[in-house]
């Protein structure tokens, strides 16, 4: 009696399975869950913080952006994962001016960690101005939670995914 092997894993995936550890946030938004006709087109980005980064994705097709997960600083290794998992075609990182659009202590750190992106992962990375993101977060998750949309806590993090939400959505509104 001769046992069958199980079936080889499909080669053709792009994408990682869903069980594979990737930093995807409560956003449950998956590689899988974007159209591949779009796959040349997607964008992540990044609101870069002392202690955590937030990240969102988003395509121009649709011309939306959707929170996606929040990092630890300096975390190369979630981030190498997610970026290789959405195979973005360029990274957008928030610059943190000031209101009147100087920089400030944190926007040198957001330099280097930008061009430490392009660096570590051969894409072309944008910045941009991202006065306000977190105020416009903070109205965003104030309505969500009033609303009903959200219903459990705000947690740290949920800021910075919603702050990087915003940064692309400006870029995408832009250059989409």
């Amino acid at each position: 009696m001769s046992r069958s092997s199980p079936a080889p894993p499909d080669t053709h995936k792009t994408t990682p399975p869903r069980s594979q550890s990737l930093p995807t946030g409560k956003t449950g938004v998956a590689p899988e869950d974007l159209d591949p006709e779009t796959a040349g087109m997607i964008y992540l980005a990044f609101d870069y913080g002392e202690k955590r980064i937030g990240i969102a994705v988003g395509d121009s097709v649709t011309r939306t952006a959707r929170g996606l997960a929040t990092v630890a600083r300096g975390d190369w290794v979630a981030i190498t994962r997610l970026v290789s998992a959405w195979r973005p075609r360029a990274l957008i990182v928030g610059l943190p001016l000031d209101e009147e659009g100087a920089e400030q202590s944190i926007t040198a750190a957001a330099r280097r960690f930008a061009a430490e992106l392009g660096e570590r992962l051969h894409l072309p990375v944008h910045l941009i101005d991202e006065r306000y993101s977190s105020r416009a977060a903070d109205d965003w998750l104030r309505e969500a939670r009033s609303s009903g949309r959200m219903t459990r806590r705000v947690r740290k993090g949920d800021r910075d995914i919603q702050a990087a939400r915003v940064i692309l959505q400006q870029w995408l509104d832009v250059h989409g």
